[in-house]
C-alpha cells in the first residue's frame, strides 16, 4: 500500500508541472554615496529571517535565499538605512550598487527638541516599553534586551508622549524560542493618551546553539508559536489551506462595523494571483480571522477582561485595497497594514523569522 501511494504521490507531482523551489541569490556593492568609497562591514539582510552578511574589504556582499519576498536590508553606522523589496524576479539582483547617504545628525536633533531626555528613563518606563516591544505574553518573559544602557527615552509633557531611540543595534535574547535578535530600532513612540504604540525597525534573527534537549524544546515552542500566527495564516492564504488549518474569515462592514461570514476566501471578489504567481488578497473592509484551533493564553483574556472559556483566537485586519502575499509568507506592504486583537497583542518574543519552515 505505501509504495501504490508513493507512485501515485511521485506522478501526480509530475503531471503538475511547479518545478522544485530553487531560491535565488543577490549580489553586490555598498558605497558611500557622496565619496564613492567601499564600505567594508556594512550588513545587508532580509528584515526578519536569519539570512545575512556582511560586505568584505572591498564592499562587495552575496547572499543565497530561498523562494519569496523579502526586504533587504542595508545598514552601516553612521549612514541611513535602506531597505529594498526583493525577489527572484527583481531586475539587477546580481550587480546591485548601493550607495548609502551619511545621516544628518541636525534632523535628530530637531526630532527631539521639543522633548526632555530622561536620565532614568529606563527605570520609569522600562517594563512600559518591553510590554510594548517585546510583548507580555509567556515568551515574553523568557526574553531580555542585552544592551538597555543605548536606549533613549524622551518624554514630552506638551504632547503626553514617549518617544524611544536606540544608539546602536539592540542585541535580544529570546531563550523561549531559542534566538538572539538584532534589532535596529527607527523608533518607537506611545501616546498616553490615545494608548496608541508605533514603532518601526528591522531584526535580524540568529539561532542560539544549545543542547539536544535545548533545541528539542525550542523546536516545540517555535512550532506552538507558529501554527495561528500571522505568518501561518497568510502562507495558508497562498496555499488555499485556510479551512484546512482552523481559519474563519469575517468581513467588517468599516462604516456600520457589521460583521459577515466569508464563507468562500477564494473568490475573485477578495482572491486574486498575479503574472508572477504572487496571491492578491483584495479588501473591501477589515477581517475578522478566527484561529479555531488553540485557545487564547489566559493572560490575553485577563488583560482585556474576556470569559476565561473564550475558545478561539480572534484578530483583526484593516489594511487598503490589497496586500501582495508571496511563498515565504512575506506580504507587501507591511507598513500599511493595521493588526489589532491577538495578532496585535503578540509582539517580538513571539516573533518567528520568514524563513522558519517547521519539520
Amino acid at each position: 500500500m505505501h509504495s501504490i501511494r508513493l507512485i501515485l504521490l511521485l506522478c501526480l507531482s509530475a503531471l503538475s508541472g511547479m518545478p522544485m523551489a530553487q531560491g535565488f541569490s543577490v549580489s553586490g556593492i555598498v558605497t558611500d554615496a557622496q565619496g564613492g568609497q567601499a564600505l567594508t562591514g556594512a550588513s545587508v539582510f532580509c528584515q526578519n529571517t536569519t539570512l545575512g552578511t556582511v560586505t568584505n574589504a572591498d564592499g562587495r556582499f552575496r547572499l543565497q535565499l530561498p523562494d519569496g519576498g523579502y526586504d533587504l536590508v542595508i545598514s552601516f553606522n553612521g549612514y541611513e538605512t535602506q531597505s529594498l523589496r526583493i525577489n527572484a524576479s527583481t531586475e539587477g539582483l546580481q550587480s546591485m550598487n548601493v550607495k548609502l547617504r551619511m545621516k544628518d545628525r541636525s534632523l535628530e536633533a530637531v526630532s527631539v527638541v521639543a522633548t526632555t531626555e530622561l536620565r532614568d528613563g529606563w527605570k520609569r518606563y522600562g517594563d512600559l516599553f518591553s510590554g510594548l516591544f517585546l510583548g507580555m505574553t509567556v515568551n515574553s518573559d523568557s526574553c531580555r534586551i542585552d544592551n538597555r544602557d543605548s536606549l533613549r527615552f524622551f518624554y514630552s509633557k506638551k504632547r503626553d508622549r514617549l518617544k524611544v531611540i536606540a544608539r546602536e543595534p539592540l542585541r535580544i535574547v529570546n531563550n523561549a524560542l531559542g534566538y538572539v535578535i538584532r534589532y535596529e530600532l527607527d523608533s518607537f513612540v506611545h501616546e498616553f493618551a490615545s494608548g496608541h504604540t508605533e514603532y518601526t525597525g528591522y531584526a535580524l534573527f540568529e539561532e542560539m546553539e544549545g543542547d539536544e534537549a535545548q533545541r528539542t524544546k525550542w523546536a516545540a515552542e517555535r512550532e506552538r508559536a507558529y501554527f495561528g500566527s500571522m505568518l501561518h495564516f497568510v502562507r495558508c492564504y497562498y496555499d488555499s489551506t485556510l479551512r484546512l488549518n482552523g481559519y474563519r474569515l469575517e468581513r467588517i462592514d468599516r462604516g456600520t462595523d457589521e460583521s459577515a461570514m466569508i464563507y468562500n476566501p477564494y473568490d475573485s471578489v477578495r482572491y486574486g494571483i498575479t503574472d508572477d504567481g504572487d496571491v492578491m488578497l483584495l479588501n473591501d473592509g477589515k477581517l475578522r480571522v478566527a484561529y479555531t484551533l488553540e485557545r487564547p493564553e489566559p493572560k490575553y483574556l485577563q488583560m482585556r477582561k474576556l470569559s476565561a472559556n473564550t475558545p478561539v483566537q480572534i484578530s483583526i485586519l484593516d489594511f487598503p485595497e490589497y496586500i501582495l502575499i508571496e511563498q515565504n509568507g512575506y506580504y507587501y506592504d507591511q507598513k500599511e497594514i493595521l493588526v489589532n486583537g491577538y495578532w496585535g497583542w503578540e509582539k517580538l518574543a513571539d516573533l518567528l523569522p520568514y524563513d522558519y519552515d517547521p519539520e
